[in-house]
Order: structure tokens, then sequence, then C-alpha cells
């Protein structure tokens, strides 16, 4: 077990489509969290931001682009692009500094003004670049990966379309309860039917949006926080950062094909199997151990797989634990209490952080209607592209 860091303060900017720039987001959801660790900003020693490609360059220099918007006060900058796991590697990145002795207090920040419609790589040509490939060769947008994903699960599982429509369900009763999402409306499974086609088998409301969006974390030793009196604060104890392991037989963005496993044995795991395998492992805990889990629903399909992932459950028995209410609220394990990206949708930089604000809040037992009770354990994992692996367990 590596030494656990405390998280002082929470904040975000509520999800939408703003027409504004990243940075304000990012600038509101940094003094949200210092207001809630009831620190002022001359007190960060270190400021960590997840980058957008979104934002020109001072996206690209996330880490200074919100030190300057904050006010320059001579902390180190540092900023992390992983894609999705672009807010979980700067979890990492600020871990690192404090336990390291470099910084007391760390503020990590992700904000994001995401286009119309889906994600493109971008611009230029690069025929060496999977993901240029995968849109300029095959046409294949994320939601064409998801929709294979989703066909697998029915080939390999038998999962149904009604499995992934309780799924948005399930998650838009959530959001409905959660002030930071964008879309705050129940949906019906007959809604999510009568949706569109996007890519077969999934319908529109399946699908999550881009969006605008902030979220930030004040990090800082255990140390620090007993020093200003916080005795029990809601700790990160792992984060997981791991790579895919060769042959990897299962198609992952922005692999389309899968590698060769006829002279080469499969891993005894999935890719994202083993993100939680090693956060598991460095918390040294199990599943069965979880109060809560947030990940990383790009599509409802995916989100059941999130649950085998994790080891909520055995290979394809995800859709009875959702039947069941396993992973409902009240339920043993529930997932994506927040309301997941069904009811926020993407805004890349920022989505790993607002998963662990979320986990905040149940562990602190300030998360209002969505409160799950006795919550003292949740895991927070998605995925970026290129094997950007993402799980960050905290406890109370």
């Amino acid at each position: 077990m590596t030494d656990e860091v405390a998280v002082l303060g929470v904040g975000m900017h509520p999800w939408g489509k703003w027409g504004r720039g990243f940075v304000e987001y990012g600038v509101a959801a940094a003094r949200a969290a210092l207001a809630d660790a009831g620190l002022p900003w001359r007190n960060v020693g270190s400021v960590v931001g997840a980058g957008t490609v979104r934002g020109g360059y001072p996206g690209y220099v996330s880490g200074a682009t919100f030190a300057r918007a904050l006010g320059w006060q001579g902390a180190r900058v540092t900023s992390v692009y992983a894609a999705c796991a672009s807010g979980a590697q700067a979890v990492h990145t600020a871990r690192a500094q404090i336990l390291s002795g470099l910084a007391d207090v760390v503020l990590v920040v992700g904000a994001d003004a995401a286009p119309k419609g889906f994600f493109r790589p971008a611009g230029g040509d690069r025929p060496d670049d999977p993901d240029w490939l995968r849109f300029r060769v095959l046409g294949a947008t994320n939601p064409a990966y998801f929709g294979l994903y989703a066909r697998r699960r029915m080939a390999v599982h038998g999962d149904t379309l009604e499995d992934f429509a309780q799924v948005k369900v399930k998650n838009a009763a959530l959001g409905a309860l959660n002030p930071y999402a964008r879309y705050r409306r129940r949906t019906t499974a007959e809604e999510v039917a009568a949706s569109p086609v996007v890519a077969d088998p999934l319908r529109l409301l399946d699908i999550c949006a881009t969006s605008d969006g902030g979220a930030a974390l004040v990090l800082a030793g255990m140390d620090f926080a007993r020093r200003r009196g916080l005795t029990e604060p809601v700790r990160i104890r792992a984060v997981s950062t791991v790579t895919p392991r060769y042959p990897n037989t299962v198609l992952d963005l922005p692999d389309i094909a899968t590698d060769s496993a006829v002279t080469v044995d499969p891993p005894a795991g999935t890719f994202r199997e083993s993100i939680a395998r090693a956060a598991y492992e460095e918390a040294g805990i199990g599943p069965e151990e979880l109060s809560l889990a947030e990940v990383y629903d790009l599509s409802t399909a995916l989100e059941l797989q999130w649950y085998e992932d994790l080891g909520l459950c055995g290979a394809g028995e995800a859709a009875k634990l959702l039947r069941e209410g396993v992973t409902g609220p009240g339920g043993r394990t529930p997932v994506n209490p927040s309301g997941g990206l069904a009811s926020f949708g993407e805004a890349v930089p920022a989505q790993a952080i607002a998963q662990i604000c979320e986990l905040t809040w149940q562990l602190r037992g300030t998360a209002g209607d969505r409160q799950i009770a006795g919550a003292r354990v949740g895991i927070a994992a998605n995925q970026g592209l290129f094997g950007h692996g993402s799980a960050v367990i905290a406890v109370r």
C-alpha cells in the first residue's frame, strides 16, 4: 500500500453547453474547491492541470493557464494529457508531488469546452496514428465503437436492448437529483427505445453527449490535514494508471482490430480488468468492500461491461446484476450515483476529477438525495485512448 493523501476540497462547474472558454469553467471549479477546503489560493504549492486539445495552446499548458487565471503566486505547475484518463493522471501526479515532499497542498483542475456532435481527431494527416486511421479509413466515430462493443455483449453474453435501456433509466433518475448534471430529467425505457438509432444497436439515449464543464480537487498530505484538525478526511488510497498487455484480444479505442493470439497465449484478464485489479492491490481491498463505483459510461452497454471489469460479478452476469437492483440506489454496490456520463456528457479532462468529487461527497455523507447510506469505500474508473488506464480508490 502507498501512503494516502487527503481530499481537502472538491468543486465543480455545472455541465452543459455554455458557449464559453474552458478556463472559466476550470477557475470556477478551482475556487469552489478552495472554498470547500477553507484554504486561500496563496496556500497552494502546486497546480496540476488536466489538458484539453480543444483549448489551443492554453489547453496544452493547462496547469499554467489555470495558475495565471487564478493569479500568479509562485506555485509549481504541471500539465497532463491522457485523453479521458487525464484527470486521474493529474491526481496521480499531484499525489506523487505530495508524497515526495515537493508540495504540501496541490490543486488539481480539469475543464473542457467540447464541440457539438461527436469528437474527432486533431487536424492534419497522420497515417501512422491509429486514431486518425479509424476515422479516415474506417469512418469509425466513437459511437461506432460503442455499437460494436454492444453487439459483442449481445452475442457473447445475451444482453438485450432492454438491459441497455435500464442502465439509462437508472442513471437518468440519479442525474435528476444532481445539481451539476447537464440532463436533470428522468427517462423511461420506452423513451430510450423510441430515440433515433445512432450506431446499431445503440440509440441516441444510449450514448453520452459531449459537454462543457469543470472539476477540481484540493489534495494534501495527511500530516497537513491533521494540523488543520481533520482527523478523518476522505483519503485517496490508490491510483491505477496501467497499460494493456500483448496480445490485447478485446477491441479497444483507437485500435478497432484485435491482436493475434495464434502464437501467444492471451493474458489472464482484459485491459480494463487490469485497471481495477491494480487499484485493489495497491489499496489492499477487494471489490466486495466497495460501497459505490463511478464508471465511465460512454454508452449503456459499456457501463455493464464495467460491472464485470471491476469484479462486481463474473463474465456475462452484469445484466443480471442490473435487473436485481444491485447497482441501483439501495443496492449492494450502487454504480454512478452521480448520474454518470449519461447525465453529464463528456468534458474530457474534467470527468475523472468529477468522479472523485462524487466519491468525496458520498464518503462525507453530503450527497443529499443521492446519498448512499454508510458509504466508506469508493472506486472511480475509466480509460483514455492509447492504453491509459485510470482508476482511483477513495476511503473514509
